[in-house]
């Protein structure tokens, strides 16, 4: 019995972490905590951003995709495992990251939310100022 390969990476957006297989010689289904990808993220957004990576790279029906995803929200969630799917077609294809490169997809994207400040409402709003 031959041992199943697959290619590991990790992805990361907001607070957001997904860990991605890719295993090869598959339908190109998308397996996110167990479930299909469709009935978790029901908005088309979400699911495009998912795909992009195959998408673009023109390996939609070649690699299953089995994805462990934990914190953040729906977005952060899909960004992650944009992100994780990207790292790991480039372990398994080496020329596809100009592609990728290209389109932003192996960036870390850097943005989360700011932290509260003392003294203030949020992170940056101050109480209106009055004058008299």
């Amino acid at each position: 019995m031959a041992k199943e390969t697959y290619f590991q990476k990790t992805g990361r957006r907001k607070t957001a972490i997904a860990q991605v297989r890719l295993l090869p010689k598959g339908s190109g289904a998308i397996i996110v905590n167990g479930t299909p990808y469709e009935e978790l993220f029901p908005r088309l957004a979400h699911r495009q951003t998912m795909a992009l990576p195959l998408i673009l790279t023109e390996t939609l029906g070649r690699y299953n995709v089995m994805v462990k995803v934990t914190g953040g929200g729906i977005s952060g969630q899909s960004g992650a495992i944009s992100h994780g799917i990207a790292r790991a077609l480039v372990e398994a294809d080496e020329s596809l990251k100009p592609v990728l490169r290209q389109n932003g997809l192996l960036t870390r994207d850097p943005r989360a939310k700011e932290r509260k400040k003392p003294g203030l409402k949020r992170a940056r709003k101050a109480k209106q100022y009055t004058k008299r």
